[in-house]
Order: structure tokens, then C-alpha cells, then sequence
């Protein structure tokens, strides 16, 4: 039988029908099981095409029939049978005898009967069912309104909004095509989200595409039912504008439902019953009505409930948010009910408050659902009048945005909050600019005004706050310690000690692990190592997963420079999984960074990548882009091993990117290092040793010694004299080695294995590149591919030269060497190749830059600070260049010295 054959009344399609497939296959499968059911949703959600294309393709197992009747313009509950009548071709007698009269009409025919447009004549409509529904065994009944019949075993299907794909496509086809640009698809995209995936008010804003650009179309929506008004001809009213279809669902609620409805545009994103009653339950609304009007509005589409968590969540589609504001505003009800809902989130806050100190992750999970909400009781709050309550909810949601990656919005309502009580000294204030450096450390802490953090220490030390003072020390410390690692230790010392004294058990280990990070970029692994695993404990064991994850990457970092690349692969893949529930790219970011350079290290590349792409992919969607501390860095490392030299040195650049106009200047210097290599690589000499100029002066202004080694390595590859690039390269290997950064010292050593052999020493080169070898299989570190490194080249080259037995023998006796002996025989080799005993030649690396401080007038102390050794190792040093040079002082060091290193 062909489905032309079978009688059916369906409506005309005046348009194609797009997507949908899932709910197609859906509602087929609920309408197998016969019986009544309802096809539920807001106004222009797609319920009759929907119905109507599902019943079109019904016709080949209904041989009776597919019967369409559509209610929309039946004013008259008693008229709804004579409609079915009309569209079975039967005519009825009016009364209440019409509907059993259609049941008989029907009898044991196997049909399909569709009822649209239910909603202004429920009672009849239902009535009519359950008469079809006794009466007829194999009719099934398919029905559409805003709300459900109420019919005993009515199956509830709700219309879910069109998947982004179907909206997208849908938008198109009504337009007449895709847009041109990738910037306009993206605005298509967005737009459709904001519409809800509500079909209706996509078409209608499709429709706009022969006079708008998807942009204006986008920004439009701001008011979008001033926007979406031009529907199709041939459509019923109510589906002529977005406002006509909202207004048709709000005159079918009873009054109260209506006061209700309004009420609720003021609250935002989703919300409880609890605090629906807090904002909403006033004259002539109480507790009871409220929760009874909740239900309703859910029943009739114009509220989404999710009764999976306890408690159940409320919230409106945008388009019905937007309706239900504009009714509140028309009111007169707006500044009352503004104010409640600030009241109402105000309690919630302080209530949640004393969870902060014992389970933050119990905080957030409480907090985090109501942030849309939050937000605007605290933009509210501000623009009052008065300003206290706005005041005190800003500094209750401080840690909300230090943790989850809404900082720059914590930012301005925190400027705006501490401005409000301007020249206050009260402990509102101090709260106030404590969280304002609280979120500033994960927003832009480079940029962090240090005033915030000091400003709240003095108005907290003169209260006698030991508490509050010591949080806001700490955050002076992290203020300051990115630009001075002395000040900033000398406060995260005193902020322990002051928190220890306080009972502050959070700041004290937050103090504690800023101090390990600190002696970690000092290369001090021995003391860093300790700090930061008993930090990580402490602040584990108390939910602090931020601060600890930071940590627990640091300590994976020094790990991985330490020569163990497969347990800073733990530590940092135990850092992600750590701060992944924060949602934050703060920290994720750290930690991926972390990981994904470990994972590099390991030659394993695709992993490292498919750490971080994610990050990426939400970074370049970011505007304006977060501060992620090490993301650039570690992307540009893992271009730079995948032989991309270009692409990396645009990563290490972007690291700046979340500062206007940064500049060379705004880079870390590890960044400045990494640039250098990549610019090297591609070609441009002059730019790589800028780079490096500034790298190496800010590692010694800062005391970085794994940085400083590096940019001397860099310095020694850019140098085209050996003899130059062969101090720059024992100079960055003894630091490595005095610092335990035995991984570094790898390439270090392959670098002066290849000077060796181009010096003809071939054995030595044989040696050395046979230790590095075992090195290399030990830590799980191969030599990266297809980047190529100084030793690439050489075991042809040292085999050609020395011949497969002598090469195999020094290969094997390097091969015996561990990495401690391996660096102890290329400083002893050095000598062995003809160092003279004394004149400004002999001098090794190490006392030529003691030489060189010394004449710039440094003191010995000054001297060992700026070269990471002691006071009595300088005055060695110098003792031993006293010997060299036949000087008795300084002031004859400087006489003889200087010349020679204006000419270095």
C-alpha cells in the first residue's frame, strides 16, 4: 500500500523540514506503544512540524487513516469534537454526546489521530481522548499543546531544542545558504545558541538575512523581540513574532502563575525552589503558591525543571527569560523583587561561607550552580544607594572567582565594590581588596596592583586581624615575587609564621608552597622538594585543590630538570586530575603545561599535544585571553621538537598575549630562551641572540640558574667562535651540574661533544656522545625527532674518523660513564686539550665571570648571589685568578682585565 493510499488530513508543508532525526526515530518508538501521547514545549519549539512529519510517515502502519485536526482556532471548548468530526468527514450532533458519537464513527479502525494546539481547550481536548481511547483499541492518539492533557497514561514527550548542527542548518536553509566568512558562520553559531535552538525563533531570524549580516543579527538578539517580527505568510498569529508566541502561553496562565512568571525574570541561570520563595513570595504570592505555580509553569513549557540533584533546578529558556523580565519591568515590581533576590542570595552566600575554611570543593558545589545569580545580586547591590549588601556579597564570592575561571568578572565587580567604600579602614574593605589580589592571582598576576594586598595588610594589621593579615601578606608575596624572588620569599616567610600564629592552617601551607616554588626557580631543589610535598599534603587533605595542583606541577617540574621524566609524568598527571573540577585555565593550564612538557621529554609527542589541545582550543575562543601560566611555553617547546621552529617561536611570543601591547620585554625569561632557540632555528641570528642578550640579563637579575644555563647555551650555538662557544657551554653545564639539573645537562654535553670533534678530538667526542647515550636510555629521554639536535650528525662523522673498532671501544668506554662522571670528564678534558697554566686564556668559564663581576665592582658576597655560589668559593676563585694572571688585587685585576673583556 503506498502512503498516497492510505486517507489522511495532514497539514500542507509550506517549508522543508530540517534535522530532527533522533526525535523522529524517538517519537516513533513512543507512539508504538499506542495509548495518548503528548508532544510537549514552548511556543515555536517545532511541536506541530515535528507531529506533523512523524505522522506523515505513520501512514504505512495506520491502513486507516491519519487524521489531523488543528485546534488553534477552536475558541469554543464544545466545538473541539466537531473538529474532529469535521476532519473525519463525520458530522456530529453538538453536546456532550459528540464525543462517544466519534468513538463509534471510529470503531476498531487502525488510525492515527493528531490533535494540535491543545493548550486553550484542555479540558476538552482530554475529554475527547479518553472517550477515543475506551472506545477505540487500536487508535492512537498523537497530541501537541504547551502543557499535557492529564489523560491517564498520557506519554509526556518534550520537544528538546534542535541540536546545534540542526539549528545551524536550519538557520542556513531559511537564509538561503552559509555565510561567506568564518567569521559570520561563527556568528550564525552563537546566535542559534542564544535563540535556544527554539525553531521559531531561528526561521525568524533567518529572515533578516537579506538585510543584516550575521553579526548585526547576532547583537540584535539583545532585544529580540523587537528583532523577530516579519513570520511567513499563511502561519497562525501567534507564530507571526517571538512576542505574539510568548504572549499566547502568558494569557493562558491563571493570574497568580502570571505574577509569578514575571517575578522569576528576575532571577537568572537556574534556581531552587528555596530561592524562587525568597525573591518571588510576597503579597499576593505565598510559599504554597509559589511552589504550586513552579509546577504549573513547568507543566506548560514556559519552565525547564531537572529534579535529578536535591534539590530540583529551575530555569527558563533565554527567549522565555527575556519575555518574563520585560513584564517584571513593566510592573512597576522590579526594584522589590531586585532587592529580595539580593537578600535572598546574600543569606545563601554567608550561609555557604563557613564551608570555605573546611571543604572547598563542598563550597563550590554549592555556590558554583547559582554564579549567574550571584553576579547580578552583586550588580544590583552596587548600584544602590546604598551599597553595604552588594559590598559584603563581593567579598563572600572572591574565592568563586579566583577558582573557576570567571576572574576578570570577579575583577571589575570587586574594583567597583572596593570604590564604593573608598577611604573606608573598615574590615569590609580589607576583605574587599584581599579578594580583589585573590582573584588577580589567577587573572593577571603580572599585572597584579600590589596596592590591593597592601592596603588590605595595613587596614587588617591596624584592626588586629592576624588572620586576614596574614592572607593578604601572602598575596603581597605572590605579588611580588614574579619580579623580586627576594621579596617575595621574605614575605610568604612572614605570612607562615603570622598564619602559624593565627591558627590559619590554609595560608600557612599556601605560604609554605610559595616558598618551595620560589627555591625551585632558584634551581634550590633540596629545599624546594620538601617544602612543596608538605604543602601539597597539608592543602590536599583540606580540599584546596588549587594551590595544591600549582604546587604538585612545580614539584613535577623539578622532578623532570632533576632527570626523571617518568615520575614528574606521575606528579603532573596527578596535578591535572587535581585541578581538573575547578574548570579554571589557571591551573589546568599549569599542570597540562607540566605534563604535556614531560610527555615531550618522553618522545611521547601525541600525547603531549592531546593534553594540551583542549587548552588551546579554549584559549583562542578567550577574549580577552587568560593569563595561563607555562601554556605558551610548553606549546612552543613541543613545536620546536616537531621540527615547526616558526610556529614555536609564535607560541613562545603569545605568552605576553593577555597584556596589551606586550613587547620582548613583557616575556619570562624562560620564554626569552625558548624564543631564542626557535628564532635560531628558522634562521634569523640577529633576533635569536636579542633574545638571548635579554634572557641572560634577566635569569641574573632574577637568580635563575636553569634559565641562565640556558640562555648560555643558546648564546654558545649562536657564537662563531669555538673557543667562545665552548666557555658559554662549560659555563651552562656547571651550573646545571652545581643545581642538580641533570636532565639539562644531556644536550649540554652532546653540544661540547660536537665542539670536540670539530677540534679533533674524536675520542673525547666518542666519549662524550656514548654517555649521553646511556643517559638518554636511563631517564626515558630519546632525542627528539624529527628535531635535530648537535648530535645527529656525529656518530657518522666519529666513526668515519676514528674507524668502527676505536669508535665502538670510546663509544663503550662513554657508554660506563654515569652523567656525574660524564660531566667531571669533559671539564677534565677541557684541560688535557691545552688550557696554558696562567695568562687571561687559562682561566676557566666559572672564574672568567668572577673576573667579570669583580671589575664591575660587586663584592664577594654579590658576586656568589649573582652566581649561585658561596662567599669562601669567590674568594677561591679569585685566589686561583690572582695565581693566573700575576695580579696581587682588584684594582690590578681591573687594570689587566678589563680591556680584555670590553674585547670578549
Amino acid at each position: 500500500m503506498s502512503d498516497e493510499s492510505v486517507p489522511h488530513r495532514l497539514p500542507p508543508r509550506l517549508t522543508s523540514f530540517v534535522g530532527r532525526q533522533a526525535e523522529l526515530d524517538g517519537l516513533a518508538e513512543a507512539l508504538r506503544g499506542g495509548g495518548l501521547v503528548t508532544v510537549v514545549g514552548p511556543g515555536g519549539c517545532g511541536k506541530t512540524r515535528l507531529a506533523a512529519e512523524t505522522a506523515a510517515r505513520q501512514a504505512r502502519t495506520r491502513p486507516d487513516g491519519v487524521w489531523w485536526v488543528d485546534l488553534s482556532d477552536v475558541a469554543d471548548p464544545a466545538a473541539v469534537p466537531g473538529a474532529l468530526g469535521a476532519a473525519l468527514g463525520v458530522l456530529v450532533a453538538p453536546g456532550r454526546a459528540a464525543a462517544p458519537a466519534l468513538a463509534r464513527q471510529l470503531g476498531d479502525r487502525r488510525a492515527l489521530v493528531c490533535l494540535d494546539n491543545c493548550e486553550h481547550v484542555l479540558g476538552a481536548a482530554a475529554e475527547l481522548v479518553m472517550e477515543l481511547l475506551r472506545g477505540c483499541p487500536d487508535v492512537v492518539v498523537l497530541a501537541t499543546g504547551r502543557e499535557p492533557l492529564g489523560v491517564p497514561g498520557e506519554v509526556v514527550w518534550r520537544v528538546p531544542p534542535l541540536s546545534g548542527g540542526d539549528a545551524v542548518a536550519l538557520f542556513e536553509e531559511r537564509a538561503g545558504g552559509a555565510p561567506a566568512s568564518a567569521r559570520a558562520r561563527a556568528a550564525v553559531r552563537t546566535a542559534c545558541a542564544r535563540l535556544d535552538g527554539i525553531p521559531l525563533a531561528i526561521e525568524l531570524a533567518a529572515a533578516w538575512s537579506g538585510t543584516l549580516s550575521a553579526e548585526e543579527i547576532l547583537r540584535g538578539l539583545d532585544d529580540r523581540f523587537a528583532l523577530l517580527v516579519r513570520g511567513p505568510r499563511g502561519v497562525p498569529a501567534r507564530h507571526q513574532t517571538l512576542a505574539a508566541s510568548m504572549a499566547w502561553s502568558h494569557d493562558l496562565l491563571a493570574e497568580d502563575d502570571r505574577v509569578l512568571f514575571r517575578r522569576l525574570g528576575a532571577l537568572c541561570g537556574g534556581f531552587t525552589l528555596a530561592t524562587a520563595r525568597g525573591a518571588c513570595a510576597f503579597e499576593p504570592l505565598d510559599d504554597t503558591a509559589v511552589r504550586d505555580g513552579l509546577r504549573r509553569l513547568v507543566d506548560k513549557s514556559l519552565l525547564v525543571a531537572d529534579t535529578r540533584g536535591d534539590p530540583a533546578r529551575f530555569r527558563m529558556l533565554e527567549t522565555v527569560h527575556q519575555y518574563a523580565a520585560a513584564l517584571l519591568e513593566a510592573s512597576g515590581e522590579t526594584a522589590r523583587v531586585r532587592d529580595r533576590h539580593l537578600d535572598t542570595y546574600l543569606a545563601f552566600a554567608e550561609e555557604a561561607a563557613p564551608l570555605l575554611a573546611t571543604d572547598k570543593d563542598a563550597w563550590r558545589a554549592v555556590v558554583v550552580p547559582e554564579r549567574d545569580n550571584l553576579r547580578a545580586a552583586v550588580e544590583h547591590g552596587l548600584s544602590r544607594p546604598d551599597a553595604g549588601r552588594g559590598r559584603r556579597l563581593a567579598a563572600e564570592l572572591a574565592w568563586l572567582w579566583h577558582l573557576d575561571g570567571h576572574g576578570h568578572e570577579g575583577m571589575e565587580l570587586l574594583g567597583r565594590a572596593v570604590e564604593r567604600g573608598a577611604g573606608e579602614r573598615t574590615a569590609l574593605q580589607a576583605r574587599l581588596l584581599t579578594g580583589l589580589a585573590l582573584v588577580a592571582d589567577t587573572t593577571r598576576p603580572l599585572g597584579l596592583d600590589h596596592d590591593a594586598a597592601e592596603t588590605a595588610l595595613e587596614i587588617s594589621t591596624g584592626l588586629g586581624d592576624e588572620a586576614g593579615a596574614s592572607l593578604a601578606r601572602l598575596l603581597l608575596a605572590v605579588g611580588r615575587f614574579a619580579f623580586d624572588l627576594d621579596a617575595g620569599q621574605a614575605l610568604a616567610e612572614a605570612a607562615r609564621d603570622q598564619a602559624r600564629r593565627a591558627g590559619e592552617a590554609f595560608v600557612a601551607d599556601a605560604a609554605t608552597a610559595l616558598t618551595g616554588i620560589i627555591a625551585h626557580l632558584r634551581d634550590d631543589h633540596a629545599a624546594a622538594v620538601p617544602l612543596l610535598e608538605a604543602s601539597v599534603a597539608g592543602l590536599a587533605a583540606r580540599g584546596e585543590r588549587g594551590i595544591a595542583s600549582t604546587a604538585l606541577a612545580f614539584l613535577a617540574a623539578g622532578v623532570l630538570y632533576g632527570g626523571d621524566p617518568a615520575r614528574a609524568r606521575g606528579l603532573a598527571a596527578e596535578a591535572l586530575r587535581m585541578a581538573r573540577p575547578l574548570g579554571g585555565l589557571h591551573r589546568v593550564g599549569l599542570a597540562g603545561a607540566v605534563l604535556a612538557t614531560a610527555e615531550g621529554t618522553a618522545g611521547r609527542l601525541a600525547e603531549a599535544h592531546a593534553v594540551l589541545e583542549p587548552m588551546v582550543r579554549l584559549l583562542e575562543s578567550s577574549d580577552p585571553p587568560p593569563f595561563v601560566p607555562g601554556l605558551a611555553r610548553a606549546m612552543g617547546q613541543l613545536r620546536l621538537w616537531a621540527g615547526r621552529p616558526d610556529e614555536a617561536a609564535g607560541w613562545f611570543r603569545s605568552e605576553a598575549d593577555w597584556r596589551d601591547g606586550a613587547t620582548l620585554a613583557d616575556l619570562t625569561p624562560q620564554a626569552l630562551t625558548g624564543l631564542a632557540e626557535a628564532l635560531r632555528a628558522t634562521g634569523d641570528a640577529g633576533a635569536a641572540a636579542e633574545a638571548c642578550e635579554r634572557a641572560l640579563a634577566a635569569a641574573r637579575h632574577a637568580g635563575m640558574p636553569r634559565v641562565l644555563a640556558d640562555a648560555l647555551e643558546q648564546s654558545a650555538l649562536l657564537a662563531d667562535d669555538a673557543a667562545r662557544a665552548e666557555d658559554l657551554h662549560h659555563q651552562a653545564l656547571a651550573l646545571r651540574a652545581d643545581h642538580g639539573l641533570w636532565l639539562c645537562c644531556v644536550p649540554g654535553l652532546e653540544a661540547l661533544a660536537g665542539l670536540a670533534a670539530r677540534a679533533g678530538s674524536f675520542v673525547e667526542a666518542a666519549r662524550l656522545l656514548g654517555a649521553c647515550d646511556r643517559a638518554r636510555e636511563e631517564m626515558g629521554y630519546p632525542r627528539p625527532h624529527p628535531w635535530r639536535g648537535p648530535a645527529d650528525d656525529l656518530p657518522a662523522l666519529l666513526r668515519e674518523a676514528l674507524g668502527d673498532d676505536a669508535h665502538d671501544a670510546a663509544r663503550a668506554e662513554g657508554r660506563a660513564l654515569d652523567l656525574r662522571d660524564a660531566v667531571a670528564y669533559a671539564r677534565r678534558a677541557r684541560g688535557r686539550r691545552g688550557r696554558p697554566s696562567s695568562g687571561w686564556d687559562s682561566l676557566t668559564p666559572t672564574e672568567r665571570g668572577v673576573v667579570r663581576l669583580a671589575v664591575e665592582g660587586l663584592s664577594n658576597p654579590e658576586i656568589g648571589a649573582r652566581l649561585f655560589m658561596s662567599r669562601s668559593t669567590v674568594k677561591t676563585h679569585l685566589s686561583h685568578v690572582y695565581a693566573k694572571l700575576g695580579v696581587a688585587n682588584r684594582t690590578e685585576l681591573a687594570a689587566l682585565a678589563g680591556p680584555l673583556l670590553a674585547d670578549a
